[in-house]
């Protein structure tokens, strides 16, 4: 099956040809770090490490840039605010931003280039756009100099967004001290006093206009034309509209500037958009106090990325936020781990020759299960058909567990079963690795979300492993109305217990 893939400039899902077969080249807008990260982009961030990821998988060989805006007014007057410097602020900010995705599981892109470390190729592609008509010049009343891209000079302007130029012309206005020509017109450079912060260009000291940012660093590091664009719906208009304007003018022999631009969907609370300018964000080191980051990435991948996503969020009595949607996601990545415990112990290396009937099932589900985990992505990375695929898989596997454990003193059947078993498992990883989910051993997942839970609950282990042994005093004292009140006692704070003839057991559940 041949990867499709949604083409937000066509309006059409459409098979996926890179220009270099075998190589794809993504550029991947990142975030602006004058501040933390939200969910919402965190959620751009997993959608496009799936397509990486899948894309892998398919064989090719991918070259993934997501660059950092680390030059912005917004950058300016929060480290103003600090008393730090922009670059120091934007500095620490892309560390937590980075290590928020690494969290979620996300690969690091081939490149992560910064605007700063990047003006000269900004400067490069200006003066192109300039020499071919399409910038122009102006002095600002305080004398600095700014670059502006003439739109109407651009005939292609607004296929992106469909947005008509004379519509767009409707309400827009020029800010108070611009020079602009036109209202449509946006900056390529602008223009500052000597002694702010700024580089040297052409236009005297200054500093790139956002959209002129990411052209300029996606040719110089994949050139002057890439296989697919990615970024938030909100980035559709104006930044990838005038992206493309100003590529294509600055680089007419090279045309389309992207070939497939992709853009995932709004993370919502209360229906509306999570953003900073709405002041409504959560960040994803709020949920990770609470919840394993795979919990999360589970959440994101459970819903088409180019849908809405809404993100729940509760308060305890005492204050404490919780994330139903996130709980509810942590419980299935628990089954996945749990289902890769059960098979790595039961599992047998070879192949089995000759599949008994009761395996013969089994052995269909599992073996077919990886390419249709692949299918579903190759379908506009339809991860939620993706993961019910997984959910089949892991219910066989279990299924196949029980029966091991039923018929585990039949000596050739357990053997030919533990085999298949080990094709389970490895089915498993492979299936989940490619959205990025079971990256750790099953081992250290258990004790990393033990961590979590008893701290959101305020309880310790060695409180419930007091409990425990009440209970199990109880019982033995055959005082069983005080062992059932403990077991219920814990059973509110959310710990399960589970009776053996080897003895008694806790697991904490989310």
């Amino acid at each position: 099956m041949a990867l499709r893939l949604y083409n937000t400039l066509t309006r059409n899902t459409e098979v996926f040809v890179p220009e270099h077969p075998g190589e794809v080249r993504v550029y991947v807008c990142g975030m602006t770090p004058y501040d933390y990260a939200h969910v919402g982009n965190a959620r751009s961030a997993v959608a496009f490490d799936v397509l990486v990821r899948h894309l892998r998988a398919r064989g090719y060989q991918v070259v993934h840039v997501r660059n950092i805006t680390d030059v912005d007014d917004r950058i300016i007057e929060r480290a103003q605010q600090n008393g730090e410097s922009p670059l120091d602020l934007s500095g620490r900010m892309a560390r937590i931003y980075q290590a928020d995705m690494r969290e979620l599981g996300c690969v690091d892109p081939t490149f992560e280039p910064k605007v700063s470390e990047n003006i000269g190729p900004i400067v490069d592609l200006i003066q192109k756009i300039i020499a071919r008509g399409h910038g122009y010049e102006v002095t600002a009343p305080a004398g600095a100099r700014d670059v502006y891209f003439a739109v109407r000079s651009f005939p292609g302007y607004g296929k992106l967004s469909r947005r008509n130029v004379d519509e767009l012309e409707v309400g827009s206005r020029v800010e108070p001290g611009e020079t602009k020509r036109d209202p449509l017109d946006f900056a390529l450079w602008k223009g500052c006093a000597e002694d702010a912060w700024g580089w040297t260009s052409p236009w005297g000291n200054g500093r790139p206009g956002w959209h002129i940012e990411c052209s300029a660093m996606c040719k110089a590091l994949l050139g002057p034309e890439i296989d697919i664009h990615g970024g938030g719906m909100d980035l559709i208009f104006p930044h990838h509209e005038n992206e493309i304007a100003q590529s294509e003018a600055g680089c007419p022999e090279h045309v389309p500037f992207a070939r497939v631009w992709m853009h995932n969907g709004f993370v919502n609370i209360d229906k509306e958009k999570m953003s900073k300018s709405l002041g409504n964000i959560v960040k994803p080191r709020d949920v990770y106090i609470n919840n394993d980051p795979e919990g999360l990435r589970y959440l994101f991948l459970s819903v088409h990325y180019r849908g809405p996503l809404s993100f729940d969020i509760e308060q305890r009595e005492d204050g404490h936020l919780t994330f139903p949607g996130v709980d509810e996601a942590e419980r299935r990545v628990d089954y996945f781990y749990s289902t890769l415990e059960r098979l790595d112990a039961h599992a047998r290396a070879g192949d089995p020759d000759r599949l008994p009937k009761e395996l013969a099932s089994y052995g269909e589900t599992i073996d077919r299960a990886f390419e249709l985990v692949l299918a579903a992505l190759d379908d506009d990375l339809n991860t939620p058909v993706a993961l019910a695929q997984i959910g089949e898989l892991t219910t066989s596997a279990n299924e196949l567990c029980d029966l091991l454990q039923k018929r585990k003193k039949d000596a050739g059947f357990v053997e030919q079963g533990g085999k298949l078993a080990r094709r389970a498992k490895d089915a498993l990883v492979s299936s989940t690795d490619v959205l990025g989910l079971l990256q750790a051993p099953p081992s250290t997942y258990r004790e990393r979300t033990l961590t979590r839970r008893l701290s959101s609950r305020r309880l310790t282990a060695d409180f419930i492993e007091a409990k425990l042994a009440a209970r199990d005093e109880a019982r033995r004292k055959r005082e069983f109305v005080q062992a059932d009140e403990i077991r219920r006692e814990l059973l509110s704070l959310g710990v399960e217990v589970a009776d053996s003839p080897d003895g008694s057991r806790w697991i904490l559940r989310i």
